[in-house]
């Protein structure tokens, strides 16, 4: 299986942005998709940088794609949608009207966000150009499993959620603006003050959710790291990675080497625990549980008993 590296879901300062992209060009994963996912008032900081990360991960190998924002309402939207070819590059989809501005015939990637639920759908977007396709990450593995068959058999590579705090919903209101006071419109970018999103909690005290301007994620970081193997056996060929801050290359070196047999089950989770402290794990949408589940509690159990 190959590794993809989506795209950053969070505002973080240009700097920061350039660092990451330059890093991750030594980073052993095979391909990356950047740009602007959740918000088109982040883009203008960091836009002028993309041609020359582009470069860079090309120049290393890596195969690159741009993503379209995952919910397209203003008229700037629309025109930054359009001009999303220009970057000669290939275009993932997460919203379905961005297909309107992509030439008869082209092909193009779909990312997560767009709900290919069912074979229909999947065949729909392959008869449309979709080479391949980022699975919803609330899909359980029976699901996946029948999805990556049918994409084998359309020569449609299926691609599956596999590191990162997991996209929920998109919304037309900010929260983070709300919560400092401010308006949508005049945000002063508050977002930027969580480099991995906000953490919420309940009324009661317990982690929750996080947030991420317009956009809701999970609490936990989803981690395949305790179903590689079943991911392989159904089919699928590409595991996606989400950045996060810290040392993401060396994330990435884990992933890689849990795939390709060089470390043991459960060894990235150990290794993440380590390096992300207090972070909780998460594969409950795979095995079909409650999202926020960790297998690696019952493997815990099972070797204790």
């Amino acid at each position: 299986m190959k590794l993809t590296v989506g795209p950053n879901q969070f505002f973080w300062k240009p700097e920061e942005w350039s660092a990451f992209y330059t890093a991750l060009a030594e980073a052993p994963v095979e391909r990356v998709v950047l740009g602007e996912l959740v918000c088109s008032k982040r883009l203008p900081f960091y836009q002028d940088r993309i041609p020359a990360a582009i470069e860079a991960l090309q120049g290393a190998g890596k195969a690159v794609a741009v993503t379209s924002l995952a919910l397209i309402t203003l008229k700037r939207e629309r025109k930054l949608s359009a001009e999303l070819i220009e970057a000669g590059v290939e275009v993932e989809i997460n919203d379905l009207t961005m297909l309107a501005y992509l030439p008869e015939g082209a092909g193009f990637s779909v990312g997560p966000l767009v709900n290919v639920y069912n074979d229909s759908t999947l065949s729909w977007l392959a008869g449309r150009g979709a080479t391949s396709i980022c699975l919803p990450p609330e899909l359980p593995l029976d699901s996946v499993e029948r999805l990556a068959h049918l994409g084998r058999d359309l020569g449609v590579a299926i691609e599956v959620w596999g590191h990162g705090r997991v996209p929920l919903a998109i919304s037309g209101r900010c929260y983070h603006a709300r919560l400092h006071g401010h308006s949508k419109d005049n945000c002063r970018f508050a977002c930027e003050d969580d480099p991995d999103g906000l953490k919420l909690a309940t009324l009661e005290g317990q982690d929750f959710l996080a947030i991420n301007g317009v956009q809701t994620l999970s609490d936990s970081f989803a981690c395949a790291d305790h179903q590689i193997e079943r991911l392989r056996e159904t089919g699928v060929t590409r595991v996606r990675l989400s950045p996060h801050s810290g040392d993401f290359a060396a994330v990435c070196a884990l992933y890689r080497a849990r795939i390709d047999g060089q470390i043991e089950r459960g060894a990235v989770a150990g290794a993440l625990k380590t390096m992300q402290p207090g972070i909780p794990l998460s594969d409950g949408f795979l095995t079909g549980t409650r999202g926020a589940e960790w297998s690696g509690d019952s493997a815990r159990t099972s070797s204790t008993t």
